[in-house]
């Protein structure tokens, strides 16, 4: 499962989101379809949701959406604006 930092602080609208790490004064910014799936972390989906819910939404290929958002994902964690939770088996998930 995927926890999003506690220190952040997102705002979104049509043309993106801000997102504010007050621990650091630092702030990110991500376009459309970042804020999409920003949002969609926020509400505890899983990648496969996401990318089933971003084909949906986009029609574009599966597997250009899946590698794009695992990408995406990538690069929030790399900024530690996100962490694995531990599954119930102790495996992290995505990971």
């Amino acid at each position: 499962m995927f926890t999003i930092a506690p220190y952040l602080r997102t705002v979104v609208d049509h043309d993106g989101a801000i997102i504010l790490d007050i621990g650091s004064d630092q702030f990110f910014s991500v376009n459309s379809i970042g804020a999409f799936i920003w949002t969609r972390l926020l509400e505890g989906n899983d990648l496969d949701q996401i990318t089933e819910a971003l084909v949906s939404e986009t029609g574009m290929d599966l597997s250009v959406v899946s590698a794009d958002v695992s990408d995406f994902v990538a690069d929030l964690k790399s900024k530690n604006l996100f962490y694995l939770s531990a599954l119930p088996d102790g495996r992290q998930e995505g990971g």
